[in-house]
């Protein structure tokens, strides 16, 4: 790093600047910021876009120069033996843009690198510099907001580039580069192609795996209490549960083991089983019950700290829905057209302006009793804060709303959110009032607990999300009766309750950043990465909101803690990041930490060769749960059931649905014995004419009327419901299940149809875009349209996509063509071709024609038409050609196997 140092002159050419004498060439990251920054700068600059990284390691055999291709360090990327030299290479998207900077910079009078202010900005803008090798002189202009007035103090409070800093992000990507580059091949050969290790999703992963094994290995308990609809004598009503019989204390969830599902030892705990609470039930219901003691306490709750990109992406995924790379790519967009501070950092400090701002926004909106009593501050956990100068929160100081931004969609939703948390932490703390209340029953005492809000203090703006989605807002009431000790009360319901443990709940992404966050791994910066890396890596599927780990996760996770323990440890990860923090302040080289991690007796290299032998891949494919007389094996087409019975070989699929905490004996068994039986006709469907068989996927089991046609059209087909034994259906209830959807009736309040049905997701009901899935202990072919249409009123609707960005009408049926945010990133649509925006591309500077290309691209490569006319003649083809097969099928002879 030191041959590539950039010599900074300090220059009068700035003080000539404004005497309109030349031309300075400014360079930023993404057009949209390039186009707002050139407005705020006049004509005396050019303000030009890199559009992210402009070189970077090779990413394929094919970026290697030839004249490095028989190094054997090339594919790596880096040569250990050259103190770790890092081989960078242009892409060739990037190499036009260079040639157009470098002819720029050949007109200006000096360059200023206005690059983002965290690490990776600030390494962006040491790669430009090396690439461009000005001769004039350069500076660092760094900014937390893009206003006019950030920018002109910017711009006149210009720094030398980092070396520190560009050492540290330099350090990190080599350092993950080696990380996944040495490991990654081992998982190919010992596990499957395409697998991958990081210094950071590696140790990810591993957290949800050891959340699910935790949960595998869970034994729920059952325990039993009482709960009471008590009326004071003046007409109120409050609920009270059961807390102790004879001074004894009743057991609830968290006395129970939950390995053993036993009581923990020494729990000196009343356990009811549903007899006994029946039989007290009985007893009580013929005392008199009254009011025992009243405590009453006050509480205070302060606001939380403004957002950092952690606490940002924690909160929009519990309140928003959206996902981490959502939340950054929706700020993203915020930050660039001016709303926002910058959307990476670690730090919870406002500046004097913006508090004084939030201050003032307060008085007029709320008055001064909302107000704080003194400017607050706030200081944060992070030992080595990112280089951003504050916290995430709206730009300028007129601390403007997202309607009077005129903003509109998740960007309005998102600014919202992080303008009502700014306003909260320079509010009043809110007062809360609580009451614990005793009724006293012979020799039974029960619990209520009540609770005021006194004064909503910085409720009235925000109030913190939840991961327990049970969990109670802090804003809302739960206000009991006026009540005095001795006073009578009159017991109107008394009902015995059960429960039942709960395994520990599966991390969310909310969660699992803000696991990571704690452990001190990862950056907020890469969180947003990770999660989307796992997700698309096949080591994660996620249901709801839920993270779940797949088999291969497990596989992996497995392999790397029994012969790489400290490199998926936490403690060994939140160390190597600490090391990068020491790098970032000078305090720590990149040269001989690269050497102890990577080479040496105990180097990564090292430890990769001496044992790679040892690992059998059969063995690494295998997982063994207790309870279960198969394996499950991870192979090239999914996890499938191995067991050896009777000298013989055989082998179930499993279900992509199927979590492995949700493996068990039974499941095995039936999922061997629909192997065994293999396609049966359990009769034919007495309207169409057709067998009905019974069939195992990759989704579970389902039925299938027919054969599949000649011509490759699909039989209709149904998932069979998890409350009905595949291997014991009747043919009655398959008829009903074929028959699906099913029209419950007409809506009371629009007259539209209510329809029940099966999905990918399992049982649901519909009406005009809604779908809400049916409870357990609800059979899709009985639920009738009452109780349907109370489910149907917790159901969100079901929208259609709306684009990000509106980029024009099609030239051939003036369909409006937008951007659109994908599970897989960003997508430009037609009718029903979705292209794919190319990596790095700025989305503000997308164009109608560029969309256009990529559609057409996407429509050459499928064989699809883009135009609607034209899907619209194909489909109605299709569906004829359907018909025909199978009208054609109902004359063949009824098959027992395929």
């Amino acid at each position: 790093m030191a041959d590539g140092r950039v010599r900074m002159e300090a220059s009068s050419a700035h003080m000539v600047a404004k005497n309109g004498n030349y031309k300075a060439l400014v360079i930023v990251e993404s057009p949209a910021k390039a186009k707002k920054i050139g407005s705020f700068l006049g004509s005396d600059y050019i303000v030009r876009a890199s559009v992210g990284h402009v070189r970077d390691l090779p990413a394929k055999a094919a970026d290697i120069p030839s004249k490095y291709k028989k190094e054997s360090w090339a594919t790596l990327g880096v040569n250990p033996e050259k103190e770790f030299e890092p081989l960078y290479v242009v892409p060739s998207e990037k190499k036009k843009l260079i040639k157009e900077l470098k002819d720029l910079l050949q007109d200006a009078q000096e360059l200023i690198i206005a690059t983002d202010e965290d690490r990776e900005g600030e390494s962006i803008g040491w790669h430009l510099v090396q690439l461009l090798e000005p001769k004039v002189s350069v500076r660092r202009m760094v900014f937390s907001e893009i206003t006019k007035s950030a920018i002109q103090e910017a711009i006149n409070n210009t720094r030398d580039i980092n070396e520190d800093l560009v050492e540290a992000q330099e350090t990190r990507r080599v350092l993950d580069r080696l990380y996944g580059y040495t490991l990654s091949p081992l998982l190919w050969k010992k596990i499957a192609r395409g697998l991958s290790a990081g210094r950071v999703q590696s140790v990810a992963v591993r957290l949800l795996v050891q959340r699910e094994l935790e949960r595998l290995a869970f034994h729920s308990a059952t325990y039993w209490d009482l709960r009471a609809a008590l009326r004071t004598g003046a007409g109120g009503q409050f609920e009270a549960i059961l807390h102790s019989v004879d001074d004894k204390r009743l057991a609830t969830g968290k006395d129970f083991d939950e390995a053993t599902g036993k009581l923990k030892p020494g729990a000196d705990v009343l356990l009811l089983n549903q007899q006994e609470a029946e039989s007290l039930q009985e007893r009580l219901l013929k005392a008199d019950w009254s009011v025992g003691e009243i405590e009453e306490r006050m509480s205070n709750r302060k606001p939380p700290a403004p957002f950092i990109t952690s606490s940002l992406q924690q909160e929009a995924n519990r309140k928003l829905n959206m996902t981490a790379r959502q939340t950054m790519q929706t700020a993203q967009r915020l930050y660039e057209n001016g709303y926002i501070t910058y959307m990476r950092t670690d730090s919870v400090a406002l500046s004097s302006e913006a508090v004084q701002a939030t201050r003032g926004r307060i008085q007029d909106l709320y008055g001064d009793n909302y107000l704080s009593d003194s400017p607050r501050q706030y200081t944060g956990k992070s030992k080595n804060a990112q280089e951003a100068h504050e916290a995430i929160r709206p730009s300028g100081t007129e601390m403007r709303t997202a309607e009077e931004l005129r903003l509109t969609g998740v960007e309005a939703r998102l600014y919202a959110l992080i303008w009502k948390r700014t306003m909260a932490c320079q509010m009043a703390e809110a007062r809360l009032k609580f009451l614990n209340v005793t009724v006293e029953v012979e020799d039974a005492k029960f619990r209520a607990t009540g609770r005021q809000v006194v004064f909503p203090g910085f409720f009235r703006a925000y109030v913190e999300g939840s991961d327990d989605p049970e969990a109670a807002l802090d804003d809302r009431d739960s206000m009991l009766p006026d009540l005095k000790e001795q006073e009578p009360l009159n017991c109107s319901q008394l009902d015995p309750v059960g429960h039942e443990t709960k395994p520990p709940a599966r991390f969310t992404e909310a969660s699992l950043v803000r696991k990571l966050e704690e452990e001190g791994i990862g950056r907020p910066s890469t969180y947003a990465s990770i999660l989307s890396t796992i997700q698309d890596r096949g080591y994660v599927r996620k249901d709801s909101n839920q993270l779940i780990p797949t088999f291969t996760a497990m596989a992996v996770t497995r392999l790397l803690e029994e012969n790489f323990p400290n490199l998926v440890d936490t403690q060994f990860t939140a160390g190597m990041e600490q090391t990068l923090d020491d790098i970032s302040n000078g305090q720590a080289q990149r040269v001989p930490y690269l050497g102890r991690f990577y080479g040496g007796d105990d180097g990564l290299v090292e430890q990769v060769k001496t044992r790679e032998e040892k690992i059998d891949p059969r063995k690494a494919c295998t997982l063994e749960f207790a309870g279960l007389d198969s394996s499950v094996r991870v192979g090239r087409y999914g996890p499938y059931l191995e067991k050896e019975e009777n000298g013989e070989q055989k082998t179930a699929s499993l279900p992509q649905e199927i979590s492995p905490a949700d493996v068990n004996q039974e499941l095995a068994q039936k999922l061997f014995l629909l192997k065994e039986q293999g396609p049966q006709s359990i009769g034919m469907h007495p309207e169409e004419g057709l067998p009905i068989f019974v069939l195992s996927g990759p989704f579970g089991p389902y039925l299938q009327l027919g054969e599949q046609g000649e011509d490759g059209a699909k039989p209709k087909r149904v998932s069979i419901p998890k409350n009905i034994d595949p291997t014991q259906i009747e043919l009655s209830t398959a008829i009903k299940l074929m028959e699906l959807p099913r029209t419950l009736g007409q809506h009371p309040e629009d007259g539209k149809v209510v329809k029940a049905g099966i999905g990918r997701f399992g049982p649901y009901v519909q009406h005009s875009g809604k779908y809400k899935g049916l409870p357990k202990d609800v059979d899709v072919l009985t639920v009738g349209l009452d109780l349907a249409v109370e489910l149907l009123k917790q159901a969100r609707t079901k929208e259609a996509p709306k684009p990000i960005r509106e980029l024009g009408k099609h030239p051939e049926d003036e369909e409006v063509i937008g951007i659109f945010e994908g599970r897989y990133g960003p997508y430009v649509k037609h009718g029903k071709i979705n292209a794919t925006v190319p990596k790095d591309t700025d989305l503000e500077s997308v164009t109608l024609a560029q969309a256009l290309e990529w559609i057409e691209a996407k429509a050459a490569k499928t064989g699809k038409k883009t135009t609607k006319k034209a899907t619209k003649k194909k489909a109605t083809k299709k569906k004829s050609a359907k018909k025909k097969a199978t009208k054609k099928k109902s004359t063949k002879k009824k098959k027992t196997d395929d």
